[in-house]
């Protein structure tokens, strides 16, 4: 999902430091919310190993480019299920920015284009648990069907969002659009493989967690409807 330099430039990416800017405002108040039911400690612990898992998506598990952007797997759906909203959040922008600070200088530029795409999606992905999942249910209990759903809309959204960026960017030329359509079908491949990946952890949760409650690293909804 890392836009590719120079897809967006010039006056136009001065958009990316607007939305930005609406997806950190999100982000406080999330954890501002978080941080009053669990406690800061609790916060700034389950947010270093979301950023730690993000790192390590990043930078450790494959990843290629493709048409307009890169095809990575960032285990949103994962960090979101067992960390909750604010620390998924976090993590993701956090991990992003030591990424491109210490690895790759040369996406500096689009981290606003980037971090929008990641916390707007995750900010849609919450949003659509809603619907996902009824109410009085635990996330360890959740369904493949319903697992599956939430990837679809996790990584739906994060394609929409590179295919704003792109459009937005190049326009709807169309060497442009058949990259973005390149970049969108392998981008959706990873549905195939997040699915299997958060009910193997889910499966291990309930394996090991017998009780209703979850320790203090993990969301409360994980163990608790």
């Amino acid at each position: 999902m890392h836009i590719e330099a120079g897809v967006v430039d010039g006056a136009k990416i001065l958009l990316s430091y607007g939305t930005a800017a609406a997806v950190f405002g999100a982000t406080a108040k999330v954890a501002f919310d978080n941080m009053k039911e669990n406690g800061l400690v609790s916060l700034i612990l389950k947010s270093l190993i979301a950023t730690i898992v993000v790192f390590m998506c990043f930078e450790v598990l494959p990843h290629y480019p493709i048409g307009v952007s890169e095809v990575h797997l960032i285990l949103g759906t994962t960090i979101f299920l067992i960390f909750g909203i604010a620390p998924a959040a976090i993590g993701l922008a956090t991990g992003l920015a030591i990424q491109g600070l210490f690895f790759a200088q040369f996406d500096l530029p689009q981290y606003g284009i980037n971090v929008t795409t990641l916390l707007a999606s995750m900010f849609i992905l919450n949003a659509a648990m809603k619907k996902i999942v009824p109410a009085g249910t635990a996330y360890k209990d959740i369904s493949y069907s319903q697992m599956l759903k939430m990837s679809i809309v996790w990584e739906g959204a994060i394609v929409s969002w590179v295919a704003f960026w792109a459009v937005y960017g190049q326009g709807f030329g169309a060497e442009n659009l058949s990259n973005i359509f390149t970049f969108g079908s392998a981008y959706m491949a990873v549905v195939i493989i997040e699915p299997v990946v958060d009910m193997a952890v889910l499966t291990a949760v309930k394996a090991f967690n017998k009780t209703n409650e979850c320790i203090f690293l993990f969301d409360n909804k994980l163990c608790k409807a």
